[in-house]
């Protein structure tokens, strides 16, 4: 399983990759233009990231270029486009993309391209480190093991009845499909409970758009509405 970010102005193509990518297991991150892209790159290194090259604010060759100049291109990077030139392709690639997807883009040659991405060898570490450190240094036998500040301690058990911060235990003999289901389905459940479920909320706190988060609730079979509670 890998974290994809898909970088898309259009609504459908975001959706359309994120439905496909998730069947196959990926964890799928969406961007609407070159400034959310830029913002998750800042934070976030994803395993692969598709990239479209025409978009309203920044085009992708541009943001290509920022993330080389930056150091923080060392993750593998496909291009998209409907109508780009040649030149723009071999420009891309110049850069440092690795593959082109022309669109429409027909499911048989997104997953080829994707699965090809994957396999590339991984960055070296001691490139990687340039940009992103661990926050926690390994110990050493000079140095013991840094403890952990209170926001990152276990948060305490959760009270009998309440929802708690962590999935149940998870069944492991069972498909992986079903196992993920089961996961999503408490992990959605407790950003309900957790926000009065307030889908605008709930929505910011999963980073799922509302489409996708409507449909992925009731791909779970998540009941979205607010549960009353009776008085005494």
């Amino acid at each position: 399983m890998a974290r994809i970010l898909a970088v898309d102005d259009e609504i459908g193509i975001r959706e359309l990759l994120s439905e496909i990518l998730y069947d196959e297991g990926h964890t799928v991150e969406l961007a609407e233009n070159a400034a959310q892209a830029r913002e998750y790159r800042l934070h976030q290194r994803p395993d692969l990231v598709l990239l479209d090259i025409w978009m309203p604010d920044i085009d992708g060759v541009t943001l290509l270029k920022e993330w080389s100049a930056q150091g923080l291109l060392n993750m593998p990077v496909i291009m998209m486009s409907g109508h780009a030139t040649v030149d723009t392709a071999v420009e891309a690639t110049r850069i440092g993309a690795i593959d082109f997807l022309e669109k429409p883009i027909t499911l048989q040659k997104l997953l080829k391209a994707v699965t090809a991405g994957l396999a590339r060898p991984v960055i070296p570490p001691a490139m990687r480190q340039r940009t992103e450190r661990p926050l926690y240094p390994p110990p050493t036998e000079a140095q013991p093991a840094p403890t952990l500040p209170p926001e990152h301690a276990e948060a305490p058990q959760a009270a009998s009845g309440a929802h708690p911060a962590h999935a149940n235990h998870i069944p492991f003999d069972q498909p992986l499909r079903e196992a993920r289901d089961e996961f999503e389905r408490q992990y959605f459940e407790y950003h309900l409970q957790q926000e009065n479920h307030s889908m605008t909320r709930v929505s910011e706190r999963t980073g799922l758009e509302r489409t996708h988060l409507y449909r992925k609730l009731k791909q779970l079979g998540i009941d979205t509405s607010r549960k009353k509670t009776s008085a005494g």
